[in-house]
């Protein structure tokens, strides 16, 4: 896994990089496991704007991925590392000795050929998926669950790890990648290693053009809109905008957010810094 520098041979190609795909063992998705994905732009069922700087972009299918890791005892082979546009980390097809093929997040050293499983009998191994009580303290993990049986919902991007800090009656505690230290049910899956592409967080796009690819529209500053548009708009000359807030008047910077009772709060032990 790398980046690769262009030869300037336009202003755009100056300042781009590019990954090098060393890592990728297969340039076509297998066709069990895709289906389509429809483009909505950022707009809900009724057509408004729901997310904003959304639209246009390469087509793309959607690769169906297995967050759940729920063959328990089954083995299986890496077969093949893919490309996968729709996420920052790449994926691995596993081929179980049932004939099963499944889609996983790739990992930080997984390689084609190598062994996984998934379970409390499975070794603390990468790509392995193992509940937090079965794993060792201070192991590096990822794709974690939240709640035992729905599914990893955390630490999926590329270059992400949480790590395993200790163990407290039904309870794990887990620092997550943004420093939160945060209470798990014992019975939560996790999957061992970092998240793989980890060049990802320093490639340069280099121009506009390569964000449109990927279906991202310009963000305009609101101190450059009028009043009508957004609260930090007008002004005579340049104005500074008075307090940063969102298009809605919601504050950006200080304001805490979370709600006060809500019910999840009691988990965390350790606020982000």
């Amino acid at each position: 896994m790398g980046l690769r520098a262009y030869r300037p041979t336009t202003p755009g190609r100056r300042q781009a990089t590019g990954y090098t795909f060393e890592e990728i063992t297969r340039s076509k998705p297998e066709r069990s496991l895709i289906e389509p994905l429809k483009k909505n732009a950022g707009r809900n069922s009724a057509g408004r704007l729901t997310v904003r700087h959304k639209g246009g972009g390469h087509k793309r299918q959607y690769r169906r991925i297995d967050f759940r890791r729920d063959k328990i005892g089954v083995p299986a082979k890496v077969a093949s590392i893919e490309y996968d546009p729709n996420r920052s980390a790449r994926i691995a097809l596993l081929n179980y000795v049932d004939g099963e093929k499944r889609y996983i997040l790739a990992p930080l050293g997984l390689e084609v050929g190598m062994d996984v499983q998934s379970g409390p009998t499975a070794e603390s191994t990468v790509g392995n998926a193992i509940p937090l009580e079965n794993i060792p303290l201070g192991l590096n993990i990822h794709n974690i669950e939240l709640v035992p049986g729905r599914g990893g919902q955390i630490v999926r991007s590329a270059g992400l790890t949480a790590q395993l800090m200790a163990r407290e009656g039904a309870y794990a505690h887990v620092r997550l990648p943004s420093g939160e230290i945060r209470m798990l049910n014992i019975k939560c899956m996790a999957t061992i290693g970092q998240v793989g592409n980890i060049e990802h967080e320093v490639l340069s796009y280099g121009k506009a053009g390569r964000k449109r690819w990927r279906g991202i529209r310009p963000t305009v500053r609101g101190v450059a809109m009028n009043p009508v548009d957004h609260p930090m708009g007008g002004g005579e000359g340049r104005a500074t905008g008075g307090h940063p807030q969102s298009p809605w008047g919601q504050f950006a910077k200080g304001k805490k957010t979370r709600h006060k009772r809500r019910t999840t709060g009691r988990f965390i032990l350790q606020r982000r810094k």
